[in-house]
């Protein structure tokens, strides 16, 4: 097993620590990593896309998990899959897809890892029917900080504090999941825009019942009348019968629209910071226009529709190079009010935030700290340099907390103590059932010491 000492981020390229990095290889190599860990403890790392600092460890250990990558068995008449943590959900769509099955949640960025998915217990655009990931976890193995490997499953204590734990109750090292069949491997899309928040919530509310998938771009930047202005989109996994000829004969291909040639580099000089106000708003105007106004049965590929982002290299750089900040909360259907005023809160301070999503989510998962509530979420992106942003979220927190919302921790970077007690009611089992598996502390993260979890 090799290790190394490492500078480590999360996504939004904030708050760098040092620590020492292992990369396990096999269960063996893992349980040796955590039992050598030192005072400062461990915690398990995927890809490193959580946009904040749950995946780091100043002064301890990080388990690079990436090297346990095996599928290991596929049923493929029931769709259920055997695999490491350390496969991305990426590879597990090219090599289940051609086999007629798709994963029943796909967050917007497809390169997690199994095991961060199930830590984050994240959600996608259909979690109004399919819920988080984790439901679809037929069980996981997961090594606790006494050296043993437990089986886990739906239903019990630790599975409920594993999805959604952020990695505190033990590193996962694979998982059985099930998955939900499809006929093709194209989407039938159907979008349209919306000229105000208002708008944009009754068409997502009161439309999308007949689709599997539905979120909206919100533009931030549009003021006065045209406040929360969007483009909403609706999808289902198209049946064969509505694509062309050509390709009924590969329905199940799978393209990602990826190739280097089609990317729209971020080039080094926005990376310094030149993108602001202004330029926020001319690129969200160009954006919004260049949407449809209404536009049904478009057949696109999985990736354009559930990673359109993709296509921008190096996106983070838009922000500048301080990074991002991600701030994304939940608030309930009757407190709707709030989403209205920040909103408008963040469109009357001209925050520049080129990424919004606003979605809707169905009942919340088993896990004690996962983010989903029944309601509305949104998510949003801002440069984290920018002046006196820490003073306007925290302000941000205490409306949502009223609200009886919370923020999404996989994504935080900057939340206080004090106000996540408010936004997660089961933190004090969390908490105790940490305290009896861990006593000694062998799972920390940098996230899990500023909010004391």
């Amino acid at each position: 097993m090799s290790v190394d000492t490492v500078s480590l981020t999360g996504w939004g390229r904030t708050a760098p620590t040092a620590a020492l990095r292992f990369h396990p290889r096999s269960h063996e190599e893992a349980v040796a990593a955590v039992r050598g860990c030192g005072p400062r403890g461990s915690i398990a790392r995927g890809l490193g896309r959580a946009h904040g600092d749950a995946a780091q460890n100043a002064g301890g250990s990080v388990l690079d998990m990436t090297g346990l990558d095996r599928i290991r068995t596929i049923d493929a008449g029931a769709g259920l899959v055997v695999c490491d943590a350390g496969v991305s959900l990426h590879r597990l769509l090219e090599v289940l897809l051609p086999l007629g099955w798709f994963l029943p949640v796909l967050p917007a960025n497809r390169y997690s890892t199994v095991g961060g998915a199930i830590g984050s217990d994240v959600h996608g655009h259909n979690h109004r029917t399919a819920g988080s990931f984790s439901r679809h976890v037929v069980a996981f193995e997961l090594l606790t900080a006494d050296g043993r490997i437990r089986t886990v499953l739906p239903g019990t204590p630790l599975f409920d504090a594993t999805a959604g734990g952020l990695g505190l109750t033990g590193v996962i090292l694979s998982a059985t999941l099930r998955f939900h069949p499809v006929a093709t491997s194209l989407m039938s899309v159907d979008t349209e825009r919306a000229l105000d928040l208002d708008d944009l919530m009754t068409r997502l509310a009161t439309g999308s019942r007949r689709h599997r998938y539905a979120s909206a771009w919100v533009d931030l930047t549009a003021r006065g009348r045209s406040t929360g202005r969007g483009v909403l989109t609706r999808g289902e996994h198209a049946p064969l019968h509505m694509l062309p000829a050509h390709a009924r004969r590969t329905p199940l291909a799978f393209r990602s629209a990826e190739a280097p040639a089609t990317h729209l580099a971020v080039p080094d000089v926005v990376s310094g910071g030149l993108l602001g106000r202004m330029s926020a708003a001319a690129f969200n105007e160009v954006r919004y226009r260049r949407a449809p106004r209404s536009r049904t049965g478009e057949l696109q590929r999985i990736s354009a529709f559930f990673h359109p982002l993709d296509a921008v290299a190096h996106g983070y750089r838009i922000h500048g190079r301080g990074g991002l900040v991600r701030y994304e909360f939940t608030v309930g259907d009757r407190q709707a009010e709030t989403l209205r005023r920040i909103v408008g809160l963040i469109s009357q301070r001209r925050r520049p935030s080129f990424t919004a999503a606003l979605g809707r989510f169905g009942p919340g998962g088993p896990g004690w700290l996962s983010f989903p509530e029944p309601g509305w979420s949104l998510a949003l992106d801002l440069p984290a340099a920018l002046p006196g942003l820490a003073r306007f979220l925290d302000g941000l927190d205490e409306e949502v907390a009223a609200a009886g919302g919370r923020v999404c921790l996989t994504a935080d970077s900057r939340l206080l103590p004090d106000t996540l007690a408010a936004m997660y009611p089961r933190l004090d089992e969390f908490r105790q059932l940490r305290a009896e598996l861990d006593p000694n502390g062998a799972f920390r993260s940098d996230l899990s010491r500023r909010l004391a979890l």
